[in-house]
């Protein structure tokens, strides 16, 4: 799915990416285990992904057009 083309806002960007970066510290923590480095280095790549590129709607998951992340490194689970 595409929708408009929008101009992002710097501010919201980086707000954006640092709320990736602390869920995935605060989910690496509440696990008692995990390695926070990859998830947090990867945040901003990550949600350029997922908001410019990667074509998904989460309302249909099953959707067969959609586009795929692999991600196979598994020290970055936490990222996803």
């Amino acid at each position: 799915m595409s929708g408009p083309v929008v101009t992002p806002d710097p501010r919201l960007e980086e707000r954006c990416v640092d709320t990736l970066r602390f869920l995935a510290v605060d989910a690496v923590q509440r696990a008692r285990s995990g390695h926070p480095g990859m998830p947090m280095g990867a945040a901003a790549m990550a949600h350029v992904l997922f908001t410019r590129h990667l074509r998904f709607d989460p309302a249909d998951p099953a959707w067969p057009d959609r586009d795929r992340f692999v991600l196979s490194a598994g020290h970055g689970s936490m990222l996803l």
